[in-house]
């Protein structure tokens, strides 16, 4: 008991910065803020719901700040998009010994998979909708 009990000591002591969970779904709502304040009030306004944006603009003041500096808001979510990448994808990973701790970190692993690609796939969604759509229906002479 107490070598298992010093192994699990030290596996929290050496937790380091990048094994935080709390900076997945850091990325994951950053990247949903993109979808908010870009593709959201596009879609509704398509749909002929303009004064739903409208009264969204009004009751949160924060959509109009991410929806005018949307060039800062997509360039910070995906950098830290890269960042998670990063995380995720690093060499020299491992997970511990213990068949235990192996069947939780091989479960964090596939979860932090899911949150990373929903999170891309977010991402997208809202720079197609603020950067690529307009232009491309321009061009297409819609």
């Amino acid at each position: 008991m107490t070598t298992k009990l010093s192994k699990l000591q030290k596996m929290t002591f050496k937790s380091h910065w990048s094994d935080k969970a709390y900076l997945r779904w850091l990325t994951l709502f950053v990247t949903s803020g993109t979808l908010v304040c870009c593709a959201l009030p596009i879609l509704l306004v398509s749909l002929g719901f303009g004064a739903v944006v409208a009264s969204l603009n009004y009751n949160i003041p924060g959509l109009v700040f991410l929806a005018e500096h949307k060039a800062w808001t997509l360039s910070l979510s995906a950098l830290l998009l890269v960042f998670l990448a990063w995380l995720i994808w690093r060499p020299n990973q491992s997970c511990p010994a213990d068949p235990e701790l192996a069947a939780l970190c091989k479960s964090s692993r596939r979860w932090n998979k899911r949150v990373f690609w929903v999170s891309v796939i977010i991402w997208s969604i809202g720079f197609f909708a603020s950067v690529l759509l307009l232009p491309l229906r321009n061009g297409l002479g819609f």
